[in-house]
């Protein structure tokens, strides 16, 4: 079963959304599950986990509203204010949803680079394993110093890395985030998502080239049990079509064995969030 690990929707609306400007006409439109339907069944995808792009308990009522209605949304990773006083009554409460599987928070866009190891977000964090909830890490290489930090207080905790940390593969500078990416690895806890790159290279003009040499590095650190494919629709379309994300990574690790192969681009997303 192929698993699209990271993808998102939304009704758009320029004041919340206000991240996609005006150089992103192409995402400043709807997406719903009935648009994404047809284009993972054109590639051959069983279903997709959806991850919040908005944060607050709003968006986590939306995206399970549409996982309730559509099967292919195996899973959601939803939003919760982790800093909050409560934080284990409301994660309680949402144990009736047994299709939330973890939460998000987009630290990426947190000032403090050490926003991670604030101690009201590590309360929460250490909050989420009673309930078994997964957490994504959406950070940029800047803060990656702090995110190796991070996963060493968490040793059980389901940890993730989205989008390899978001490199800049426009620059082919990549010795201090693959350094960070190895120490955080050596966490067997912490799993990595191959999603979000071409938008972090030059929209116009990436070559699947430009990614090996950073795929290379987290395959070696993370290995095939801890990686898994995402599409990041439509976020992608900035840059690339769905086939063509996806296409990237299939490519690359062709040279892997079968069983590797389709832990990466699925089976790992099935254990990781228990879908």
């Amino acid at each position: 079963m192929i698993i699209d690990a990271h993808q998102h929707f939304w009704q758009f609306d320029p004041v919340r959304d206000a991240w996609i400007d005006d150089s992103m006409q192409v995402i400043r439109n709807d997406f719903f599950p009935e648009h994404l339907a047809p284009i993972l069944a054109e590639n051959g995808v069983h279903g997709c986990v959806a991850v919040q792009a908005d944060q607050s308990e709003a968006e986590t009522a939306f995206l399970l509203s549409l996982a309730d209605k559509h099967d292919f949304i195996k899973g959601v990773v939803g939003w919760i204010d982790l800093r909050a006083d409560d934080i284990t009554a409301q994660l309680a409460k949402y144990t009736a949803f047994p299709k939330l599987k973890g939460f998000r928070h987009i630290v990426q866009g947190e000032p403090d680079d050490r926003f991670l190891l604030g101690a009201d977000f590590c309360r929460g964090i250490q909050a989420l394993a009673v309930y078994d909830f997964t957490y994504d890490i959406l950070v940029y290489p800047k803060q990656l110093a702090a995110t190796a930090d991070f996963v060493l207080k968490f040793p059980t905790q389901k940890l993730v890395i989205d989008h390899v940390a978001k490199p800049d593969f426009k620059i082919a500078d990549m010795d201090t985030w693959a350094a960070h990416m190895r120490r955080i690895a050596q966490s067997p806890n912490v799993y990595c998502k191959l999603s979000g790159l071409v938008t972090e290279a030059d929209w116009q003009h990436w070559e699947p080239a430009h990614f090996t040499p950073f795929l290379d590095v987290v395959l070696e650190a993370f290995g095939p049990d801890r990686l898994m494919f995402g599409s990041d629709w439509p976020v992608c379309l900035l840059a690339a079509e769905y086939h063509e994300v996806k296409s990237i990574v299939t490519n690359y690790i062709s040279k892997l064995s079968t069983a590797e192969q389709n832990k990466i681009m699925g089976g790992n997303a099935i254990s990781f969030y228990h879908l």
